[in-house]
């Protein structure tokens, strides 16, 4: 009797203390679950606010860019008073921004062209140059070359005589019926009788014909 006692006792002592054991929960399990959660959370909530503080850095360059724009093109600058309140839209100033880029572009090409023919005037020059240094070293070599220079009556005798000339071939090819005729002919006579060898000719023909005259 005294043992069927006892095994009763520790049989409803293991029952109470299973029982009491099941009842208990898991704490161990539920903190891992927590702090794994909050992990979670802290991770989306940092690339959420990485990625707003990306796109408001994006949006300040971009409205300091539209501002440095603004500062640097001339025609953004408000001309109008009753409309110095309004801010500038974005096209617009693109739109002027663009206008103004073409601007220096069509400024540059002049510039350009007018530097190339600063060129060509400055090359010119240095020609003019060295010919007048070429006449005024032939002077100081032949000091008494000016005092046989031919006067400017024998000048237009030997210019007339070369015009003389060349108005007989013309007058005899150019034809005047037509401005029209008139202009194909005149072409005509300039390919026949204007080359440089028949030029050539003529001049040193009148040149010997003065020049008999004069001695």
């Amino acid at each position: 009797m005294e043992n069927a006692r006892k095994s009763s006792i520790v049989s409803r002592a293991n029952s109470i203390g299973s029982t009491s054991a099941s009842s208990v929960p898991n704490t161990d399990d539920e903190d891992s679950d927590y702090h794994q959660e909050s992990f979670k959370e802290s991770y989306k909530d940092q690339r959420r606010r990485a990625h707003t503080q990306a796109e408001q850095k994006r949006r300040d360059a971009i409205k300091k860019g539209y501002n440095d724009l603004q500062a640097i093109v001339p025609t953004c600058e408000q001309q109008d008073f009753s409309i110095s309140s309004q801010k500038l839209s974005k096209a617009i100033v693109l739109q002027k921004t663009i206008d103004y880029i073409q601007f220096l572009h069509k400024e540059k090409k002049k510039q350009e062209e007018e530097v190339s023919t600063l060129r060509k005037d400055v090359m010119a020059l240095k020609i003019m140059k060295v010919n007048y240094e070429q006449i005024v070293k032939a002077h100081q070599d032949n000091p008494n070359e000016g005092k046989n220079q031919i006067s400017d009556e024998v000048k237009f005798n030997v210019f007339q005589g070369i015009m003389d000339s060349l108005f007989q071939s013309f007058n005899a090819s150019v034809s005047v019926t037509s401005f029209q005729e008139l202009s194909a002919c005149v072409f005509s006579w300039i390919e026949e009788h204007c080359k440089p060898q028949t030029l050539q000719d003529i001049v040193i023909r009148v040149l010997h014909k003065v020049k008999s005259q004069l001695y």
